[in-house]
């Protein structure tokens, strides 16, 4: 059974196009309109054909929509929200992808005071972006979180976990807040550290230039990898969970500088037992399905 038969898309970047594709692959009866900011991403979705109709407005594309779904960066919620609020149905669920929930929560309910709004956060995704690196199986197998507010109909959470289950995603129910402070830790405060230190290489211009690049097939590489994130996208992530992602900061500074005095002070024993249960957080990792243990991350060389 279909959980929705009209399907909007606002946003059809990575996340949206990958979107639009599973449920063409995964529910093909259900009409999928899509939206964009961006006349030039607008035109390529048309040519990549995965729409039924890709509009010039966002009010254009909700008219007769059973669910909304948001993918643009968190920080653009609330004025998205606005352009389509006088054309939404009224019984129209609205939701997001967002990697932020009590901001997505918020600037939604300001501007949707009446809609039926269930934020959702699936937890997958690459460095790419733009509507040609979306693939219908990105969802498969990654948890997506929904973060329905408290007097959210449970019938509206029961159809939205569906849908996300028939693109093969796992689904968990949480508070916002929670979220927040979980994705801090294992998505927001990672791709801070990698923005950070690829800066600091580049502010080396010497080293930068010739050994750096040349030699970037040590963990320097895969930082560069989170750190080709859409720079729009992560701004917007940072100022919108800062309570969350400053705290998190702040406990990461204070175990770096236990690190850094083991380090001077010869304490071995220290910096192996550290490493060794790093080690078995990755394991536990590859053993709950999260990534695989090819090695050198299933390279091709």
């Amino acid at each position: 059974m279909l959980p929705f038969a009209r399907l909007t898309i606002i946003g059809l970047g990575l996340i949206g196009s990958s979107v639009a594709r599973a449920v063409r692959a995964q529910m093909p009866s259900v009409r999928i309109i899509g939206h964009d900011a961006d006349p030039v991403v607008r035109a390529r979705s048309v040519a990549l054909g995965i729409y039924d109709d890709v509009t010039d407005t966002a009010g254009a594309s909700v008219i007769d929509a059973d669910l909304v779904i948001l993918c643009v960066p968190v920080g653009a919620m609330g004025s998205v929200a606005a352009e389509f609020a006088a054309d939404l149905p009224a019984d129209a669920i609205v939701s997001d992808v967002g990697s932020c929930k009590q901001s997505v929560v918020d600037a939604l309910t300001a501007v949707l005071p009446t809609a039926t709004i269930i934020p959702a956060h699936p937890v997958a995704g690459t460095e790419k972006s733009g509507p040609d690196a979306g693939f219908s199986t990105l969802f498969k197998g990654r948890w997506c979180i929904l973060t329905p507010p408290e007097h959210a109909p449970e019938a509206a959470v029961e159809r939205l976990r569906s849908f996300w289950q028939q693109l093969g995603a796992d689904v968990e129910i949480m508070d916002a807040r929670h979220h927040d402070m979980v994705l801090a830790v294992t998505s927001h405060l990672p791709h801070l550290i990698a923005y950070t230190i690829v800066g600091t290489a580049d502010d080396l211009e010497g080293v930068t230039q010739s050994e750096v690049i040349k030699y970037s097939a040590g963990g320097f590489r895969d930082f560069t990898r989170i750190a080709a994130s859409d720079p729009v996208m992560w701004r917007d992530v940072f100022l919108s969970n800062k309570d969350a992602v400053l705290e998190m900061l702040q406990r990461f500074s204070e175990d770096l500088s236990v690190l850094q005095r083991a380090i001077r002070y010869d304490k071995g024993d220290e910096l192996e037992a550290l490493f060794a249960r790093t080690r078995n957080i990755r394991r536990s990792i590859v053993e709950q399905g999260q990534d695989d243990d090819a090695p050198d991350f299933g390279r091709k060389h």
